[in-house]
């Protein structure tokens, strides 16, 4: 005997009816409405109409979420005081991938800036981030590198400290010209009370002055990957 599925059409169980596995339900000229919650394989969809009708004709729909922007180093601008170098291309080997890189040199504590205008679907919280770097010798000790951020909107005054920065840790890999990936960093608090539309400031900088900074060559910094976090599926 076929595996057979009941279909329930009401709250009674007054009229149900059993379709062999494999067959289709024809509602051919017209259409089921649910009153109460849809639940399909044991989830309740609480997606609405609208939603639904979007993924059917896109074939996806956007989802609120952890998100990341790619910030490269070529987009970034060393500070005017205790500046990190200016940007440098290396080559590796002729027609092989080159480093756009900012040299953060081990002796002292040095800056770098960019800035970023999220969507209006960030939800103004805390982001973190990563930092991609290569290392200009051998030595596999600890280098520090951390960021903090400023949110500026209309008529903000940009003459304004950041807020507290986070800072990460990475051993040298004991490679030149390795790409190296830091760990996520803990949650950034950005100054300035973040509102929609506004500008945020990033300082990115290499803690040389730290004494558990003991990695002995540049932090060849390649960019820094941004993670913050949506609560719309779109930008409207």
């Amino acid at each position: 005997m076929a595996d057979r599925f009941p279909l329930v059409v009401d709250s009674t169980n007054s009229n149900i009816k059993e379709l062999p596995s494999g067959d289709n339900l024809d509602l051919t000229g017209s259409g089921i409405k649910v009153g109460g919650t849809l639940t399909l394989g044991g989830v309740a969809v609480t997606a609405t109409g609208a939603e639904l009708n979007k993924l059917a004709s896109a074939g996806t729909l956007a989802q609120a979420g952890k998100q990341t922007i790619w910030v490269p180093a070529a987009a970034m601008y060393p500070t005017t005081t205790n500046p990190c170098s200016d940007l440098e291309q290396v080559e590796t080997t002729a027609q092989r991938p080159e480093l756009k890189v900012l040299d953060f040199d081990p002796g002292t504590a040095e800056y770098a800036q960019f800035t970023v205008a999220f969507p209006k679907s960030w939800n103004l919280g805390v982001v973190q981030f990563q930092a991609f770097w290569s290392p200009s010798n051998t030595n596999t000790d600890n280098a520090i590198i951390g960021l903090q951020g400023l949110a500026c909107g209309d008529s903000d005054l940009a003459d304004t400290a950041f807020g507290t920065a986070v800072e990460v840790t990475d051993a040298g890999i004991g490679t030149i010209e390795d790409v190296q990936v830091t760990a996520v960093s803990g949650d950034i608090t950005i100054g300035g009370s973040p509102a929609d539309d506004d500008l945020c400031f990033f300082q990115v900088y290499r803690d040389a002055a730290d004494g558990s900074d003991t990695f002995t060559g540049d932090v060849r910094l390649l960019g820094i990957k941004l993670f913050f976090t949506t609560d719309a599926a779109n930008d409207a």
